[in-house]
Parts: structure tokens; sequence; C-alpha cells
């Protein structure tokens, strides 16, 4: 059979996948999907993500003993312990712990896609792992898949559209079936050769967290395969997942 792909170029967009039924991909590369899938490979218990930060106060409330972290414009709130910086989330810190994440435009995408099934975690740290993951999963439970890059409000970031095409260069191409959006979006991918890292610094985000001080978290999250782990959202949290469960 072949595999229908679609990708979405906004958060609010993945009202469209959900009602596909379609297999999802959470993409935020700068900088929520790469924190989410370093703070698992670095032992995190799970990732609780809220989409406001009044939410998650209330979240710490009721969990005083899980780390509260986020970002807004790129910094860390007040009475935060982390931040949304990958390069923070080191396995001293935050091993064996649960983590509530709040960010600008990330977090909100896991509210909409919650009682979809799967919902997976991408970024360019683990595109390789993901598109196995999404290939053996939905060709065998015969569903489509939706790549959902997040961007930055309506807009369309051209980190996460470039991660959307890397994800589908690890898949059988031949075997799928794409969207004009998807075929951008492999175009796009192809084209960055191995430019990945100058393009996403070269993003109006990625300019944005350059000049606020941030340019390693950009070099950290442009690296291509750095990870294994595919989380999974499911139940209002995040945790490695296993293919089986796709």
């Amino acid at each position: 059979m072949t595999v229908d792909i679609h990708v979405e170029f906004r958060v609010s967009d993945a009202v469209k996948a959900v009602k596909r039924g379609d297999a999802i991909v959470i993409i935020d590369v700068l900088r929520c999907s790469s924190t989410i899938i370093t703070a698992l490979a670095n032992g995190a218990s799970e990732i609780v993500p809220a989409p406001t930060i009044g939410k998650a106060k209330q979240l710490k409330k009721r969990h005083p003993n899980y780390i509260l972290a986020g970002e807004r414009k790129g910094l860390m709130p007040q009475g935060f312990e982390l931040g949304n910086s990958p390069r923070e989330f080191t396995r001293e810190k935050i091993n064996g712990r649960s983590i509530i994440l709040t960010t600008t435009n990330g977090t909100k995408a896991f509210e909409i896609a919650k009682d979809a099934k799967p919902v997976l975690v991408g970024s360019f740290l683990n595109a390789g792992a993901v598109g196995k993951a999404l290939y053996e999963g939905a060709n065998k439970n015969n569903r489509g898949i939706s790549l959902i890059a997040c961007g930055r409000a309506t807009r369309l970031s051209i980190e996460d559209f470039i991660c959307a095409g890397k994800i589908l260069e690890m898949m059988p191409t031949d075997e799928l079936t794409l969207s004009d959006g998807a075929h951008a979006a492999l175009f796009a991918s192809k084209g960055a050769g191995e430019k990945v890292a100058e393009l996403v610094c070269s993003s109006e985000h990625g300019r944005y967290l350059k000049s606020i001080g941030l340019i390693k978290d950009i070099e950290f999250c442009s690296r291509i395969n750095r990870y294994t782990d595919v989380p999974l959202f499911a139940k209002g949290k995040i945790r490695t997942g296993k293919f089986s469960k796709l």
C-alpha cells in the first residue's frame, strides 16, 4: 500500500490532521521538540506539555517535585527552574525527573492533538528514527501521516519546514503519496544539502535567538540524527515511544 503524507505549516493546522485520523509528528526545531527529545535522551522520565504559563504553574502546584521549564520570547519566565534550551537539560539536572514544559508555540500543538493517536515528536536530532517509526507504524495500521511544522504564530518557519522534508528523506518515498506541501518540504530538504545549520541560523527565529545570545542552541538543534529516541505523546504526557505502540 502507499501512505498518504501531509505537511501542515502552522500549529492551528494540526486540527486538519486530527480530523483525518493521521499519525502526527509535532516539529518545532527551535526549540520545543529539540528540547523534549534531548531531555528524554538524558533520562527525564516524562514531559508534561502545558499550553500556557498559567497552566504550567497550576501543574507545578499539583506536582511540586516536577521541574518547571519553558520560555516566552525565547527567555525563561520568572520563577521557572529551566528555560527551553536543550543544552540545559543535562542528565545531572533531570535524570529520573518529570518536567512540565510550556513554550510560545510548540506546546500548544500538543493541546490540539491530545485526542489523536499516535502523536510523535520530531526534529533534526531524531529525523531518522522518526521516519522509520512513522513509516512502519502507518503502513502497518493503514493510516496517513501528518507532519506539523509548527512555525511562528501564523507564519511558516523554514527550519520546521526543512525538518519535515528531512524526515521524509528517511522514508521510502516511492511508497508514499505526497501532498503538494510534502513535495515542497522534501525538495527544500534535499536542496539544503549539507547547509542545514546555515539555513537554520539565517531563519527568522534563528536570527532572533542569535540576537539574545543563543547561537549555541541553534547549532545544537541543527544536528542530524544525534538521537534514536522517538518521543510519544499520550494521555497528556510525552515519553520515549516504542515502534510497537504506533
